[in-house]
């Protein structure tokens, strides 16, 4: 019972948190639509991603009431609120979202990250999604070209302030099945995909020039979001390394240019076979009683 009482109490704290600052965005959504001149988008952009930041520091305020989480968090020291960082994680939960903003928040600017195109039309959410600048893309029915250059598009904005950009290299959650039929060659990850972030990078690489290299793990199992919002996530680990993007991939072309396409990948692969070794770390570590 007591677990439902939470869940209920977070579910409506999160809800009133997603409508309030909603509203509060929503004058400043019309500016940057009605008056799109640099000067005005960027005092717009400030203040937006200023309310945003609150959203996020409120969810973490009911995550924090209703949950007793141990937090193992590694590698935020040094971080600056005021850089601009590309960020790349492993994805097994929706949970995870809520997790990153949690971990970063203080850290590094607003995480943003890319949307299926489709996601737009989410009542309430979608708007503010669009208001800060979230890259939507269009995953079907286009070229890989063309994708890539809404992409570009998407990331140029972000110069005008900072921001975390975060791809989800997998493309999406980790599960046995998927797992399974990639044929993947890691033990805890799904195969990463590499255009989202060669985009991001050379379109950010003169502001960005480091990769937060994410690894996320719940040693309990992924939690489904109702176990996070009853309070039933006992531990989460999050191990953060700074990475040197190398210069060489801020000027490269990830469509036309199969020798650019394959240094990049060599690049991510490593990261990758690192994050699957520290995973088999972590979640080989005998569990501690509650």
């Amino acid at each position: 019972m007591l677990r439902f009482l939470k869940g209920v109490f977070a579910a409506v704290a999160l809800t009133v948190n997603v409508l309030v600052i909603f509203t509060l965005m929503l004058p400043f959504a019309l500016v940057k639509l009605l008056l799109p001149l640099a000067a005005v988008r960027t005092v717009a952009d400030r203040v937006l991603n200023g309310l945003a930041t609150r959203w996020v520091r409120l969810n973490s305020a009911w995550m924090t009431a209703v949950g007793r989480t141990e937090w193992d968090v590694r590698g935020v020291d040094g971080l600056r609120p005021d850089g601009w960082y590309l960020l790349s994680s492993n994805h097994q939960s929706w949970v995870d979202i809520l997790v990153l903003q949690h971990v970063f928040h203080g850290h590094v600017p607003f995480l943003k990250f890319f949307l299926k195109r489709e996601l737009i039309w989410v009542p309430v959410i979608g708007l503010a999604w669009w208001a800060l600048d979230f890259p939507f893309m269009r995953r079907r029915g286009s070229s890989g070209t063309a994708d890539l250059e809404r992409a570009r598009r998407a990331c140029e904005k972000f110069r005008r302030v900072p921001t975390t950009v975060i791809n989800f290299l997998e493309g999406t959650r980790y599960s046995a099945g998927k797992h399974a039929a990639q044929r993947s060659p890691f033990r805890h990850l799904l195969k990463p995909k590499i255009g989202g972030i060669a985009t991001a990078i050379a379109t950010l690489g003169d502001r960005a020039q480091t990769l937060l290299d994410v690894t996320i793990a719940y040693p309990d199992g992924p939690p489904t979001f109702w176990q996070l919002l009853s309070g039933q996530v006992r531990r989460v680990v999050v191990h953060v390394n700074a990475v040197p993007i190398p210069a060489e991939f801020v000027a490269g072309d990830y469509v036309g240019d199969a020798a650019f396409r394959a240094r990049i990948q060599d690049w991510v692969y490593a990261l990758w076979r690192d994050k699957d070794r520290l995973l088999d770390g972590v979640l080989a570590a005998p569990l501690r009683a509650a």
